[in-house]
């Protein structure tokens, strides 16, 4: 693949999918400046890997699960370590069960809400984020996350049972 299609490839791929991969690396860093960090180092490495790229997977799959390791391994890093973030993730959620579906997208938008979602363990907050804000599927998200399906079923079953819990301590059930 020559030099210019590579650009004019990266170029559809940044404009469709840049936005949603702030977001995502958003949930996990908490910092906007520092998502946008992670999506850069993302294309970056998309466009140097674009030639290997086997479409096994879709482009927004691929793209996220490069936007994961980079929000992980930045995580882990010792820059990170010293340097607490301190921004809280504004994660919405379309809606945690069925029976109150209504009821979660007229409150996502609250700090309440944010903050129970907050209180989950990261696996499960990850596994909550994809599924109802990002629309993926299980599939897609154990592709994702890298992650086996079944653990992928368990932990979203799970985190659905610790936000009804919680969503009927603070009231925000009904």
């Amino acid at each position: 693949m020559d030099k210019e299609r590579k650009e004019d490839i990266l170029e559809e791929i940044m404009i469709e999918h840049g936005s949603d991969l702030v977001r995502l690396a958003f949930n996990y860093v908490k910092d906007k400046e520092t998502a946008k960090d992670m999506v850069q180092n993302t294309f970056i490495k998309c466009y140097e890997n674009l030639d290997k790229f086997r479409y096994d997977s879709t482009i927004k799959t691929w793209l996220y699960r490069i936007t994961i390791n980079q929000c992980k391994d930045y995580l882990k890093s010792w820059h990170y370590r010293k340097v607490q973030t301190k921004d809280v993730l504004a994660s919405t959620v379309k809606s945690i069960l069925p029976l109150t579906e209504d009821k979660v997208i007229n409150e996502s938008e609250s700090k309440e809400m944010k903050d129970i979602i907050f209180s989950l363990p990261k696996n499960y907050r990850e596994v909550i984020y994809l599924y109802y804000y990002k629309s993926l599927t299980i599939i897609e998200i154990a592709e994702v996350t890298d992650l086996n399906l079944n653990t992928v079923k368990t932990r979203l079953r799970r985190a659905k049972q610790r936000l009804k819990i919680l969503l009927e301590e603070a009231d925000i059930y009904g």
